[in-house]
C-alpha cells in the first residue's frame, strides 16, 4: 500500500486506499472490532496495522496552511452567504456612526469619493467644484482632545479645491494605484487631476464626450476607465493614449443612458446599469456584454451598482426604493434588502454601498434623509440612523477600509461620518 499512487481521476481506486489507510489506523489505535467491521462492509484486502492516515492527514494539514495566505491588515475578507458571522464579530452598525465634519459648497453636492487607501476624501457639487479633504484632519477637529502631542496644528482639512469644470460634477473617482482624482461633468467632460501637486488647479488630462458624463470606474490596474453617459453606449478608453473603445454589437447596448458603471475587483468584468432598467454583465478583455439582467428593479431606472470583494455578487440599488444582491451565476436575486422610501419609489437616484467589512448594507431613505441599513446576509434591517441633513441625500460611499461614510447632499453640504473606537 506504501507504494500506491493516486490517479485523480480513478475515484473508484482513490477510495479504496482510503479505506484501507483507515482500517489500517484503526488497527494501528487497538480498534481492532472496528477495523473489522469496516473491512466487511467496505470489502477491503487484509491490512496491517499502521498510522499512516494520521501522517498524510498532518502533511495535507500543513501543506493547505502554506497555501493559505495571511491577509494583511487592510484586506478584508469578501462577503459570503454560506456562513454566518457570530455577532461579536461584525463591524459596528451603521448607525453608531456620528458626523465628525461637515463642508459645503454653493450649491448641491451629488458626488462623492475615498481614496483607495482611505486617507482622503473628494466631494464635488453642482457649482461645479471639487474639494479634496484629509481625512486625519477632519478626525482632528472634531475631536482635538485625541490628537498626539506635538501634532496640534493639523492644519484645515480641506488640502484642495478645484475649479476646472463648467457645470455640474456628477461623479468622482481615485486612481487605484496612483495620486490622481477622476472627475466626471454634465459638461460632457472626464478630468484627471494630478493631486500630488500642491499647486494643481487644471486636470493634466480630459476625456471629451458630446453628452454629459454620469458615472466612471477605473479598471483595478488604473490603465483604463470605463465611462457612462447620456448616450446609450458605454465607452472604455486606454488612460494613457486616450483611445476611446466601444463595443460594436449595437443589440448589446442598452437603450437609454448609462447611470453607473462599476469594474469586478479582478477586471475580468464589469457592470453596467441604465435608465432603461436592466443591468449588464460585460466581458473586461473583449467587451462583449455576457449577460443581461432585464428589468432588474422592475423596469425602474438602476441607481448603483457594487461588486462583493470575492467577485460572486453584485449590489444593485432602483429608482424603485429597493436594494437586491444578486448571484452572478445564476443571476438571480438571493438577497432583498426593503424598507426604505416611503413611497416605494425615489425621485433621485442614490447609491447602496456596503461597509467595510461587507457585514453591512447601507442606503439613504429619501423622504426622511435617514439611513437605512440592513445585516448583508440575512436581510434583517437595523436601527435607522439620522443623517441631518435639510434636502435628500444625493450620494452616499463608505470608507474601504475604515468605519467611515461620506454623504452628500441637496443643502450644499457634505458630512463624513465616523465611528471612533470608545463609542458604544
Amino acid at each position: 500500500m506504501r507504494d500506491e499512487i493516486l490517479d485523480p481521476n480513478n475515484l473508484v481506486k482513490n477510495r479504496e486506499i482510503l479505506y484501507r489507510l483507515m482500517i489500517s489506523q484503526l488497527m494501528y489505535d487497538g480498534l481492532e472490532k472496528f477495523a473489522m467491521e469496516l473491512s466487511m462492509l467496505v470489502k477491503a484486502d487484509q491490512c496491517a496495522p499502521s498510522e499512516r492516515l494520521l501522517h498524510v492527514m498532518i502533511a495535507g494539514m500543513q501543506t493547505l496552511s502554506d497555501k493559505v495566505k495571511t491577509p494583511s491588515d487592510d484586506v478584508l475578507p469578501g462577503i459570503d452567504l454560506e456562513f454566518e458571522p457570530e455577532a461579536s464579530a461584525l463591524a459596528p452598525e451603521p448607525h453608531s456612526y456620528e458626523t465628525a465634519y461637515v463642508t459645503s459648497h454653493k450649491q448641491a453636492c451629488r458626488a462623492g469619493a475615498f481614496s483607495c487607501d482611505g486617507s482622503l476624501v473628494a466631494t464635488g457639487s453642482v457649482d461645479a467644484s471639487i474639494k479634496i479633504l484629509d481625512v486625519e484632519r477632519m478626525l482632528a477637529k472634531s475631536a482635538p482632545e485625541d490628537i498626539e502631542p506635538g501634532r496640534e496644528q493639523q492644519g484645515h482639512p480641506v488640502i484642495r479645491t478645484l475649479y476646472d469644470h463648467t457645470d455640474e460634477v456628477s461623479y468622482l473617482e481615485f486612481h487605484p494605484k496612483e495620486h490622481i482624482l477622476a472627475s466626471a461633468s454634465r459638461d460632457g467632460t472626464v478630468k484627471l487631476f494630478d493631486i500630488a501637486k500642491p499647486s494643481v488647479k487644471k486636470a493634466h488630462k480630459v476625456f471629451t464626450d458630446c453628452e454629459p458624463v454620469l458615472c466612471l470606474s477605473f479598471h483595478p490596474t488604473g490603465d483604463y476607465v470605463a465611462i457612462g453617459t447620456e448616450h446609450n453606449v458605454l465607452r472604455v478608453y486606454d488612460v494613457a493614449t486616450t483611445q476611446c473603445f466601444v463595443s460594436a454589437i449595437p443589440s448589446q447596448q442598452h437603450k437609454a443612458g448609462v447611470t453607473c458603471v462599476k469594474y469586478s475587483p479582478t477586471g475580468k468584468l464589469y457592470a453596467t446599469g441604465s435608465y432603461d432598467g436592466d443591468i449588464k454583465i460585460w466581458d473586461g478583455i473583449s467587451g462583449r456584454c455576457i449577460n443581461t439582467i432585464a428589468e432588474a428593479h422592475g423596469g425602474a431606472a438602476i441607481c448603483s451598482l457594487e461588486f462583493t470583494r470575492n467577485g460572486k455578487y453584485l449590489l444593485s440599488s432602483g429608482m424603485d426604493s429597493l436594494v437586491y444582491l444578486w448571484e452572478l451565476c445564476t443571476s438571480r436575486p438571493i438577497q432583498t434588502y426593503t424598507g426604505a422610501g416611503t413611497t416605494g419609489k425615489q425621485e433621485h437616484q442614490t447609491e447602496a454601498v456596503f461597509n467595510h467589512t461587507e457585514d453591512y448594507v447601507l442606503f439613504p431613505d429619501e423622504a426622511t434623509t435617514s439611513l437605512c441599513s440592513w445585516n448583508s446576509r440575512n436581510g434583517c434591517r437595523l436601527t435607522l440612523n439620522s443623517l441631518g441633513h435639510n434636502g435628500p441625500v444625493r450620494y452616499i460611499t463608505h470608507s474601504p477600509n475604515a468605519p467611515a461614510f461620506l454623504t452628500c447632499s441637496d443643502d450644499f453640504r457634505a458630512r463624513f461620518w465616523y465611528r471612533r473606537a470608545n463609542n458604544q
